[in-house]
């Protein structure tokens, strides 16, 4: 589980990451502007226009836009999962991959919180979800699940953010001894005064403690709290006590296989290959796996329940349009894609594969964008009216700003990347020296024994 690298080296291979990019990322970087730009002209026409510009009407009046908000939240989970909870349970595979992690959860909570403001049709107004006092004496609906997902996301954002900057100080300590210039003031500014000092650790280590386990119920709580933009309704395929922790589930499979993908991305243009070793993105692909099984059960609990109880004919219904109706394409290439790719990592030559782990990770990403629109959608166009029942067609302009927020998200990971340092140099050369130490005791143990023999 220990990399194989020297601890002296830690250094120089990050500096060498933040060195001259070369023209792969820069054509990297360009591809990631031009999909940004190409949404942010798309929601120009919205800010201009309305949501005229999209499919939404009645009945369906969330689509793309909310069904890409769930998706990004989802995808920041593993963050907090991999450096946070892992670490509590002091899993030693994460300390070369939660860098990225933390990485991802940041930004992509920084992409999910564009597209609430973005489904407004006045999005001018988007500080009225803010309850701060005001002249008019008005306060927001606290009952509102819109505005328990402000409060999800922002402490969400705060505290990963938060716990990212905390990790940083030391690994930006060692690069700003080891840098000039600008990028030196650049990591003394991240490095908030480190020394290295017995008590700066001491405290260091104790305020970790802290934020992990203070980060830890977050994984549970946010996503339970977008659920129930969804099951605090009476709609048929929403109303349920299940999605909280089918949500939660589903967060942490998408969170995880784009955790694999970023790390299978990086590995070799960084040149990180003695850094996440296979070991790593073994250990990964476990969890993509064990968090599959999770999902895989909550959808058949979920099917269960709605085609047994006599009393629920809507929901009958909505589950059998989900499965024959429309939609039935989308339905089915997601159950594949999330509950029966993933089983193929149970075999170690698939798992060890990077090229086909890379493809399950890609194809496990579009079954949790599907399940949203499954769920979102379906819903909403096969309700309790069936005179209301209507099909529901994205426009360009929200497919636009669909893959303008993955673009927007790989400017922020590209940017990240060449400014923070993505791999916890501290704790691998703290491995590393732990894995000397024990090498040096059996050498020692096995020596003493040759001489007790002879």
């Amino acid at each position: 589980m220990t990399p194989n690298v020297a601890p002296g080296r830690l250094e120089r291979a990050v500096l060498a990451m933040h060195g001259r990019p070369s023209p792969g990322y820069l054509a990297l970087v360009a591809l990631a502007v031009g999909l940004a730009g190409f949404g942010g002209y798309a929601y120009s026409l919205i800010f201009r226009g309305g949501l005229y510009h999209t499919g939404l009407g009645r009945p369906v009046g969330w689509g793309n836009l909310i069904c890409n908000f769930v998706f990004w939240v989802g995808i920041a989970h593993c963050g907090t999962l991999v450096s946070a909870i892992l670490f509590l349970f002091r899993a030693r595979f994460r300390t070369a991959v939660y860098r990225v992690a933390e990485m991802m959860t940041v930004f992509a909570v920084m992409t999910a919180g564009l597209f609430p403001v973005f489904h407004l049709g006045r999005p001018w107004l988007a500080y009225w979800l803010m309850p701060y006092p005001n002249q008019r004496g008005l306060w927001i609906n606290f009952r509102s699940p819109l505005v328990w997902d402000v409060f999800a996301v922002s402490t969400y954002l705060t505290v990963s953010l938060v716990f990212l900057l905390v990790g940083v100080a030391p690994d930006a300590a060692a690069l700003r001894d080891a840098t000039t210039g600008l990028r030196r003031r650049l990591y003394a500014l991240l490095a908030f005064g480190w020394r290295g000092t017995d008590e700066q650790w001491r405290h260091y280590q104790r305020a970790y403690l802290f934020l992990a386990a203070f980060a830890t119920p977050l994984v549970v709580s946010v996503h339970s709290v977008v659920s129930w933009d969804f099951a605090v309704s009476l709609l048929p395929g929403w109303h349920s006590s299940l999605f909280p922790p089918y949500f939660v589930a589903g967060a942490i499979l998408s969170g995880v296989a784009m955790l694999v993908t970023l790390l299978i991305a990086i590995r070799r243009p960084f040149h990180l290959e003695d850094v996440i070793t296979p070991h790593h993105l073994d250990m990964l692909a476990r969890l993509v796996v064990l968090t599959s099984l999770v999902v895989a059960y909550s959808y058949a609990t979920e099917i269960s329940l709605a085609l047994t109880e006599p009393a629920r004919d809507a929901e009958r219904s909505t589950f059998v349009y989900r499965a024959t109706g429309h939609y039935a394409p989308l339905f089915w290439t997601m159950a594949i894609c999330n509950c029966g790719l993933p089983l193929l990592l149970l075999w170690r030559r698939i798992r060890g594969t990077t090229w086909a782990l890379l493809v399950i990770c890609l194809l496990v990403n579009v079954g949790m964008w599907l399940e949203r629109w499954v769920i979102i959608v379906t819903s909403l166009s096969h309700d309790r009216l069936p005179f209301a029942w209507r099909f529901y067609s994205p426009t360009w302009v929200e497919w636009a700003l669909t893959f303008g927020a993955f673009g927007w998200f790989l400017l922020l990971m590209l940017v990240g990347l060449k400014v923070l340092p993505p791999i916890s140099i501290s704790e691998l050369k703290e491995a590393a020296e732990e894995k000397a130490g024990d090498e040096e005791a059996e050498e020692g143990s096995s020596g003493a024994e040759v001489v007790h023999v002879a």
